[in-house]
């Protein structure tokens, strides 16, 4: 060993750069774990972005935004309009459509669905006219299944795989050395995982009628993707509308969705986002719990929108006594059946909705949280539908639980007048009638989606109240709900 001029003994250099290399190790190594271990939210100030970009825990386990993002040039043959055929709602600047949150996992960041997807809607008063966006409101220009299907889809054709996905993705940023080795660690993750998903996604709807926009099958994919049921005997057909969820304070202590099947809104928003693919496991976290109780306390008294067009007053004010006569023993409160179950016997309303959620599936329902405080324990099968507020109805079209009836006129006709096929996913409202325009097949690149009343599970058929009304009792009665 040599020794330096003070005679001490030196240390061999290789000695040293050993030491170095283990202390940056040691460092790298303790900063990996520690980004490893984010799991971080985006946070919002203004309660309404939150609720349009907040997060309800489903982008714990989601897509990696930059491979999400670039999934639609990727896979431009599965998608050729991008994801705004599908009906999502792009803000100018924001990363995602409204409707997607943004959370840090480790070191990527990840996207996944929240309540805004299927509850915005944007409204257009001519094709030329700019749109108006509503919050809360059932997103019925959404393909909902659309948007699943392309994920599944891309996810097992050739054309994903990492040289794709990385050059899409350096399109758009520049990507660091660390970047290129996890993202293109990522992919074929994401490849096993969308092909998962895929024959999932197939198992729950084969043999069934497509959702067709603004409209999803609630229930049904629990059974899959939280029971892991078997699904090749089960026939049941649990499509229906999206719902609106303003002004929910109105509603505690109703019966919930569109059966009537729990009178919780806590057990609601969270079988929602459940639904939206949050788990049991990540909703015992506070954290998230605290981003879905703050979309809560927003819409409990997040008024419904105003009709944005020109209403007769007069003519309003005559309809208020007919809807009095027709319609409030069943949508007022204080009236005798406000927010009760009504028997499909007695509606004569398509049944296979109500059908689909049976005792079985609110047993298995009950068992979702068992030992955390918000456990459910409110669900149950019922034989009916239930009455809801009318509060926004201008804006909840298309009518009954299916969206089976295009406009409110529609609605107060005999069914052999209720046309058996139309266009749903126009945003282009129908004043006159009081719904959306659903007359015509495409607009410019957008084509809209053919709604069959034929296909099972889409039946326009009962709630006959009012149809007997004279022409001009129904057009003052149009007029009243304008004011809702």
């Amino acid at each position: 060993m040599t020794t330096d001029v003070a005679g001490k003994p030196k240390r061999p250099w290789w000695l040293i750069v050993l030491g170095l290399i283990v202390v940056i190790g040691l460092v790298g190594y303790s900063s990996f774990r520690l980004a490893m271990g984010v799991n971080q939210p985006r946070v919002y100030a203004n309660d309404a972005d939150h609720f349009k970009y907040g997060s309800i825990s489903s982008d714990v386990g989601g897509l990696p935004y930059w491979i999400w993002a670039t999934l639609p040039e990727v896979c431009r043959a599965q998608l050729p309009g991008g994801y705004a055929s599908l009906g999502v709602i792009q803000e100018p600047g924001k990363m995602t459509p409204i409707g997607f949150s943004v959370r840090k996992v480790g070191l990527l960041d990840q996207v996944g669905p929240n309540c805004a997807l299927c509850h915005s809607t944007p409204v257009r008063e001519t094709p030329a006219s700019a749109p108006v966006v509503y919050l809360a409101a059932p997103a019925q220009q959404l393909d909902l299944m659309g948007y699943f299907g392309f994920l599944f889809a891309c996810g097992k054709s050739d054309s994903f795989n990492k040289a794709n996905v990385l050059a899409a993705i350096a399109r758009h940023k520049d990507l660091s050395f660390l970047e290129r080795q996890i993202y293109g660690l990522a992919v074929p993750q994401v490849k096993k995982a969308l092909i998962t998903g895929g024959e999932q996604f197939d198992s729950i709807v084969v043999g069934r009628p497509p959702w067709g926009p603004g409209r999803v099958d609630t229930f049904n994919p629990y059974k899959v993707l939280v029971f892991h049921d078997d699904m090749s005997k089960d026939k049941s057909i649990g499509t229906a509308d999206f719902m609106s969820i303003w002004n929910q304070q109105s509603r505690e202590g109703l019966w919930l969705h569109w059966d009537g099947n729990n009178d919780s809104i806590d057990e609601r928003n969270l079988s929602a986002s459940i639904g939206a693919g949050a788990t049991p496991l990540t909703l015992s976290s506070d954290l998230n719990l605290a981003g879905i109780e703050r979309i809560k306390q927003w819409i409990m008294t997040l008024p419904p929108p105003r009709y944005p067009f020109a209403i007769d007053y007069a003519k309003a004010n005559a309809g208020h006594a007919v809807y009095d006569k027709t319609c409030a023993d069943c949508h007022e409160q204080g009236w005798k059946n406000y927010g009760a179950v009504i028997p499909t016997a007695y509606l004569g309303t398509d049944p296979e909705r109500q059908k689909a959620f049976d005792a079985t599936m609110a047993g298995k329902m009950n068992t979702i949280g068992k030992g955390q405080p918000w456990a459910f324990h409110r669900f149950r099968p019922t034989e009916g539908y239930a009455s809801h507020p009318l509060d926004g109805i201008w804006l909840r079209g298309p009518y009954l639980h299916n969206g089976s009836v295009p406009t409110l006129r529609e609605l107060l006709s005999p069914v052999a007048q209720r046309r058996p096929t139309f266009y749903r996913g126009n945003d282009v409202f129908d004043a006159a009638n009081v719904g959306f325009v659903s007359d015509i097949a495409q607009q410019g690149p957008r084509r809209y989606y053919a709604f069959s009343t034929q296909d099972r599970g889409n039946g326009n058929g009962g709630h006959l109240y009012g149809v007997d009304l004279s022409a001009g009792d129904k057009d003052a009665l149009i007029e009243y709900l304008k004011t809702k």
